[in-house]
């Protein structure tokens, strides 16, 4: 299989994908209180489990992508996310209730991380095979770009379709899926990749050597734990967050429209761009990883916080997209620290580790503030959840102070920024060899 077919099954695989991820995005808290009978506490249950379910299933369905390969991995993930599709609207016709939500969130969580990282690694094994010599940055940063628009355009069309009725979303969803399924069984073959078995000792034992892993090269490494705990103190907030706003922003509107929440979620995709393709403008007045880190934790607060507080629709949306746009700055400039601080060989795993650390807080988090909201309000949640989020800013502020190589962002060679003229290596000695503003990994697939 040439490269060029490689390349182009690798777009409209991942495209579709986030598209069909995506339709449900705007509508799911709406569809769990009206369709689901499930009150606002109850919904973040629902999405508690989801959370928790990705950091159980993290580290076995991604030894099954490494063992018996990338491309069962990826069906597999279609699949499941196909049953727990309709398993969510089946759900509706047998009277709802939190014990089947709870049930189909496990198994959507279950299929998300059999997607996580396989089709990256089914691009790179197959590339290679194929005698690839281009820029493989090039091939991501377009999947990149086309996941979001895929992404824009799930958002906002799951919400129209969510104004006819809220289950059409779901279903269109499963038909994607359906088809997604279709063509990577007919299209996506194994190629530079040799699969092996995987039986229950080999299984315990890559767990057992992950874990030692994770421990070694993560939580004992001083500025690694720092960057991990503070995407935890952020995670506290944002699942919760996000889930909340479609129910909270139509109350300040005045108006049950599902298409306005299609509307605010492309919104709210467009803020998150934002925020990533800002890095590298910020980065040229400023050379340290901890400022960008620093601003982004302060504007995220206070903008949170602050939604909880006004009482006028756009303002609340506006405060929320400003939240939004921080979080997309935060994300690639702390995945950016954290590649340069642990080696190669153990990427994965401390990555993998950092999420199921945030799906774990997360978890928390939506349990707490989902109970919030129904004992006081939404507005409540929004405003502790935004004042938990400035507990990030002394985290950053350590890691700061350890003036780690990897603090500093590539410039032009020789160059100096403000930043740079603080006690720290000079710019041009330090190849971080990630570039600025690296997209965040995997966008997206931490939503139901």
């Amino acid at each position: 299989m040439p490269a060029t077919t490689i390349i182009r099954m690798y777009l409209v695989l991942t495209a579709l994908y986030t598209l069909a991820a995506s339709l449900i995005w705007g509508v799911n808290t709406l569809f769990l209180m009206q369709k689901g009978g499930l009150d606002i506490f109850e919904v973040f249950v629902a999405n508690a489990i989801f959370a928790a379910a990705m950091a159980l299933f993290e580290v076995p369905t991604g030894l099954v992508a490494d063992t018996r390969g990338r491309r069962l991995s990826f069906l597999l993930s279609l699949a499941i996310l196909l049953t727990g599709t309709l398993g969510y609207v089946g759900a509706t016709a047998l009277g709802g209730g939190i014990v089947l939500f709870a049930a189909m969130s496990i198994v959507l969580g279950l299929g998300f991380t059999f997607y996580s990282g396989a089709m990256e690694a089914w691009l790179v094994d197959a590339l290679t095979a194929a005698g690839f010599t281009g820029a493989l940055d090039g091939v991501l940063a377009r999947a990149a770009f086309t996941s979001g628009a895929a992404m824009l355009v799930g958002r906002v069309g799951g919400g129209l379709l969510g104004t006819i009725d809220l289950s059409i979303p779901y279903l269109v969803r499963a038909l994607l899926l359906a088809g997604i399924l279709a063509i990577g069984f007919a299209g996506m073959r194994d190629l530079g990749f040799s699969p092996r078995p995987l039986g229950s000792h080999t299984l315990w034992v890559e767990m057992d050597s992950i874990a030692r892993a994770s421990l070694r090269y993560g939580w004992r490494h001083p500025s690694v734990r720092l960057l991990i705990a503070a995407s935890a103190a952020l995670a506290l907030f944002t699942s919760w967050g996000f889930y909340a706003w479609p129910p909270y922003f139509l109350a300040l509107a005045g108006r049950d429209a599902p298409w306005i929440t299609g509307i605010l979620a492309g919104a709210i995709s467009a803020a998150a761009m934002a925020g990533s393709a800002v890095v590298a403008w910020l980065a040229r007045s400023c050379s340290r990883r901890t400022t960008l880190l620093v601003w982004a934790v302060a504007i995220h607060a206070a903008a949170a916080l602050g939604v909880g507080l006004v009482s006028p629709f756009w303002a609340a949306v506006l405060l929320y997209l400003l939240a939004t746009a921080a979080m997309g700055m935060f994300q690639p400039v702390k995945q950016a620290y954290l590649h340069q601080l642990i080696p190669s060989s153990q990427r994965a795993t401390v990555v993998s580790f950092d999420s199921l650390i945030s799906n774990g807080t997360s978890t928390a988090g939506q349990m707490a503030l989902g109970y919030l909201a129904r004992v006081e309000s939404i507005a409540a949640g929004y405003v502790v959840g935004g004042a938990l989020t400035f507990a990030a800013l002394p985290v950053v502020a350590l890691l700061r102070s350890r003036h780690e190589p990897a603090d500093l962002i590539v410039g032009p060679a020789g160059t100096r920024s403000p930043c740079a003229a603080q006690g720290l290596p000079s710019v041009a000695a330090v190849d971080t060899g990630v570039p600025n503003g690296a997209p965040p990994p995997r966008p997206g697939v931490t939503t139901a």
